[in-house]
């Protein structure tokens, strides 16, 4: 029900400035009013939905949508511009990720950071341990753990808060086997910054993304 009508907004099913009611909704998915309501305000929270007292809810432009939350994007890649949002991920990504690799590395040395380098080099074990044949989920479950901890090393809330975009791109990847090379960078990665080298592991986090 969320979905489809988060899709029916990204997809423009439902165009920019077209008005509905809560029993409007329930009339068009044939769900209760609680489901419907539990959409709505997801949505709303989006972006994609305003609430008024008098006009009821609207359907926004996507200027106003969230497009890093991961509801958003999982949308906008099940629509026609599929390459565009993969595109723009990677733009995203290539700004923020090699900057919060190096600033992770940058902090090793700081005591605060012993347990979060642990956890860094522990996914990065994890991730090779996965890269064979029959482990395509736990390799993507420790690549995921890899990505966000290297975020949080960093020191920066704001890429902090950007993993959850990171995440979602990193999903994307769940069906393709990894590469030797990929998974030696990784592993390149974590050694990098637990050594405190900024300069090899911000290199060697743009590798990681370019080969995406």
């Amino acid at each position: 029900m969320r979905d489809e009508l988060g899709s029916a907004v990204v997809h423009g099913v439902l165009p920019p400035g077209h008005r509905e009611s809560i029993d409007g909704f329930v009339g068009r998915t044939g769900a209760s009013r609680s489901i419907v309501r539990e959409a709505v305000r997801v949505l709303v929270g989006c972006g994609l939905l305003a609430a008024q007292r008098r006009t009821g809810l609207t359907v926004q432009q996507s200027a106003a949508w969230d497009v890093t939350d991961p509801l958003v994007i999982g949308w906008q890649l099940a629509g026609p511009h599929r390459e565009q949002v993969l595109a723009e991920l990677r733009a995203l990504r290539r700004a923020v990720e090699p900057a919060a690799a190096a600033a992770a590395a940058a902090r090793a040395p700081d005591a605060t950071s012993r347990e979060g380098l642990e956890a860094l080099l522990a996914a990065a074990d994890r991730l090779a341990a996965a890269a064979g044949p029959g482990g395509p989920a736990a390799f993507l479950q420790a690549d995921r753990a890899l990505h966000r901890s290297v975020l949080t090393l960093s020191g920066n809330a704001v890429f902090v808060r950007l993993g959850r975009v990171v995440t979602r791109a990193l999903d994307e990847r769940a069906d393709i086997r990894p590469d030797v090379h990929d998974v030696a960078l990784h592993g390149r990665l974590a050694r990098a910054i637990a050594d405190a080298d900024a300069v090899t592991a911000e290199a060697t986090m743009t590798e990681i993304i370019d080969r995406t």
